[in-house]
């Protein structure tokens, strides 16, 4: 029995009562649901004159061509030959894809760079009418012929490049290799463990600053290891303390106000101070040790509150309560871009770089954090939560966390939710992740260092300070030595007491 439409044995064959005729059921069905009529006689046909033939199961019989050798080669040959043609089909649209693809990128990356280039022409063109403009002199001085005489007294600050391609380049590429390194960075051998750092002890407390003007503000270590210390006091000084000699290396009357950030340049030859008297200084060291200044910036119209150094060392970005950020070339010795937030009311008083070096972390004087891209200049993120003043934040090594401090308590926030997990119960003024991101020293009423792995519990904690508590924490390296400045003029050493570790050797 053959199906009167195809010819072929149906698999589940209906004969039209009407005429006798044999259909499969799923064509006949379908061709009555549209044209209600006999394929073959042409009659009116309804389904219900379909009648279902019951049938033995029977293997269906081959086609001509397949029951014999040269007939099974010949339909194989129409199957290859086929896959050969849908395959150079679809090889020639892949080409013609890329070719669009790269044509399209290419026009995107030109208009990219156009609009670069029209982006730093602008700001040069607004920067030179603003240089214009204060340069010229009021009317009333023009009256009385005294112009030139103020033109002179007050000359025109530099327009400002803005921070080119090739250095954004370069941040990125160091920014990639860094992000790469991390994930296959072994912990130290020497790192401290946790049982270890619940054992710290006083190591030493030296007085560093003057009594009269006392207060350490900020802190940080040589980045060779724990035996150079920088200390930024309120008596307007940077000392270096040799640690491993136990003496003053070098003091330095750096600023005539109090000195609210120090930081090393990935060397014991080269730091970078800021001031409460609006200055930014770059230091150098000659042979015998001795700093000098090697450059003044003086961008900022109010206090400087912080400088963080960028991973490659040659680049800075200062804080300061004009409420703008400076990002500085310290090869070249300028001030690239000047970022102003004119949302924030009371000024930036913190900053710190992510150890990527991309993006840009600020408190401000209303309670705020800020996250920005520094390539773009853009904020890309707001924290709320404090409620004053964020005095200090820092970021962990590995990218992830990052730790502020304010008088209503230390908080934690995850950068991949953009959300606060955790809220440390105490009067923070200072954070500090150790290089290794397990740990993170915590100062304000007492000092405290919490372990990360610990669920941020305290490790250890020291509260043999001063009434108006902690102002600079700074982990070592390894952890193994905590250095804390407080209000007074004093430089507190915590670490493993001697005696417990020459009885672990």
């Amino acid at each position: 029995m053959f199906c009167s439409i195809s010819g072929s044995v149906p698999e589940e064959p209906v004969i039209n009562k009407n005429s006798g005729l044999l259909f499969e059921k799923r064509l006949i069905e379908k061709h009555v649901q549209e044209t209600g009529k006999d394929p073959i006689t042409g009659e009116a046909l309804l389904l219900d004159d379909l009648v279902a033939v019951k049938t033995n199961k029977a293997a269906k019989p081959r086609t001509s061509p397949a029951t014999s050798i040269p007939g099974l080669l010949g339909l194989f040959q129409n199957e290859w030959d086929a896959l050969m043609l849908e395959t150079h089909q679809l090889r020639t649209s892949l080409g013609t894809v890329r070719q669009e693809l790269s044509h399209a990128l290419y026009q995107h990356d030109a208009a990219c760079r156009v609009i670069a280039r029209l982006t730093r022409e602008r700001d040069q063109a607004r920067a030179e009418v603003e240089r214009v403009r204060a340069a010229a002199p009021a009317p009333a001085e023009m009256a009385n012929g005294g112009g030139a005489e103020a033109a002179e007294e007050q000359p025109a600050k530099r327009a400002k490049a803005g921070i080119t391609e090739d250095i954004i380049a370069r941040m990125t590429e160091h920014s990639t290799v860094l992000s790469k390194g991390r994930k296959k960075r072994a912990m130290s051998a020497t790192l401290a463990t946790a049982e270890e750092i619940t054992g710290f002890g006083t190591l030493g407390c030296h007085p560093l600053h003057k009594t009269s003007k006392g207060g350490i503000l900020a802190i940080d270590t040589s980045p060779g290891g724990d035996d150079l210390v920088a200390t930024a006091g309120a008596d307007g000084s940077v000392v270096l303390f040799d640690r491993a000699a136990g003496r003053v290396r070098s003091q330095l009357a750096a600023h005539a106000k109090r000195v609210t950030g120090v930081q090393f340049l990935g060397s014991d030859g080269a730091l970078v101070s800021c001031s409460a008297d609006r200055t930014v200084k770059l230091w150098s060291a000659d042979a015998e040790g001795a700093f000098t200044a090697a450059a003044v910036f003086q961008d900022h119209s109010d206090e400087v509150t912080a400088v963080t150094v960028h991973a490659t060392g040659d680049y800075i970005v200062t804080a300061s309560l004009d409420r703008t950020w400076a990002f500085y070339d310290l090869q070249a010795q300028i001030c690239l871009t000047q970022v102003s937030d004119p949302a924030v009311e009371g000024g930036l008083t913190s900053a710190e770089f992510h150890p990527d070096g991309l993006i840009l972390g600020t408190g401000t004087a209303d309670a705020l954090v800020r996250i920005w891209e520094v390539r773009q200049q853009k904020n890309v993120a707001k924290f709320e939560g404090h409620k004053g003043p964020v005095t200090s934040l820092s970021f962990s090594e590995n990218g992830y966390f990052l730790a502020t401090a304010a008088a209503d308590g230390v908080k934690l926030w995850d950068l991949r939710k953009l959300k606060n997990f955790r809220t440390l119960e105490m009067a923070g003024a200072a954070v500090a992740f150790d290089h290794s991101g397990l740990y993170l020293a915590a100062g304000g009423a007492d000092v405290r260092v919490m372990g990360v792995k610990q669920d941020w519990s305290a490790l250890a904690q020291f509260a043999d300070l001063p009434k108006k508590g902690v102002l600079a924490v700074k982990l070592g390296a390894d952890a193994r030595t905590l250095f804390v400045g407080a209000a007074d003029h004093n430089l507190r050493v915590y670490g493993i007491p001697t005696g417990d570790a020459m009885d672990a050797e």
